[in-house]
């Protein structure tokens, strides 16, 4: 009988810091050949909106519309406004490999921030949702983010990044929360034994994607921002999922504002700081 493996296979082989075969720009090159699309950029900051509420919402306000030039074969991207900053948004990606999945053919298309709105589900009782949490660490419950860093309990936000971000929104007219989040690829496995766990280790809320996008941000260096929306509690009760006005768009384009101005003031610096004298 052969020995059993030390490491299950989603542990073995995984070099994260080698260079891969597969590179997104190529995907993306062969996909504008064979749809006869331009070389043409994404905006700076780009949003994942895995409900596709924000994405659906702008659109029949006719304040978003389909960019024809974006040339992935799983996605649309659609662009909005708010302010002077122009956004581009993806609907539906859910989940943590299909987060990364966009994320890799985002920036390898001129973004230079990605923000994520996901809904969660409550884990520690903040108030009745739905609430926003901007997320610090994430439990690495899920695959794809051993693909990009070696194994650990956590994946990390930027801290200069989410403080900017976190002091930013302190001047909306709701509260935004601040702290962990799950990262889970089996939401119908939220059992209350791993439920207890996560509480025990200080999170917040379950959602599907920002432990495997935080991995993904350090190893690349990439700018990525991850929220949570907290929207249920785990539909234990009738009433839930309810995300507010405008299925939560009015709330949520405040959120986006305001961290794209304090990205922009810190993107501000930086470049100034790297003029020459």
């Amino acid at each position: 009988m052969p020995d059993r493996p030390a490491l299950p296979p989603i542990l073995r082989a995984k070099h994260p810091a080698a260079p891969s075969v597969f590179r997104p720009g190529n995907l993306l090159r062969e996909a504008r050949r064979q749809k006869s699309l331009p070389d043409t950029t994404v905006p700076e900051i780009c949003v994942l909106d895995p409900d596709g509420d924000l994405e659906a919402e702008l659109r029949r306000a006719g304040r978003a519309s389909v960019d024809p030039d974006w040339p992935c074969y799983h996605t649309a991207l659609s662009r909005f406004a708010i302010e002077a900053e122009t956004f581009g948004v993806i609907p539906r990606a859910v989940g943590a490999s299909f987060a990364v999945l966009e994320a890799e053919q985002l920036f390898a298309s001129g973004c230079r921030l990605l923000l994520s709105v996901t809904s969660a589900g409550q884990i520690a009782d903040l108030g009745p949702p739905p609430y926003f949490i901007l997320i610090d660490r994430a439990l690495r419950d899920e695959g794809t983010s051993y693909h990009y860093l070696p194994p650990a309990s956590f994946a990390e936000a930027d801290a200069a990044l989410a403080d900017a971000a976190h002091l930013a929104l302190r001047g909306l007219p709701f509260p935004v929360h601040r702290g962990a989040s799950w990262t889970t690829d089996a939401p119908f496995r939220e059992t209350e034994a791993a439920i207890g766990e996560a509480a025990a280790q200080g999170v917040l809320a379950v959602e599907m994607e920002a432990a495997a996008l935080y991995a993904f941000a350090q190893a690349t260096g990439n700018a990525v921002l991850c929220f949570a929306h907290v929207t249920n509690q785990m539909a234990q009760a009738a009433g839930d999922f309810e995300k507010g006005e405008a299925n939560g768009t009015t709330d949520l384009l405040h959120l986006l504002a305001a961290t794209a101005r304090a990205w922009r003031g810190r993107a501000r610096k930086a470049d100034h700081a790297t003029q020459p004298v």
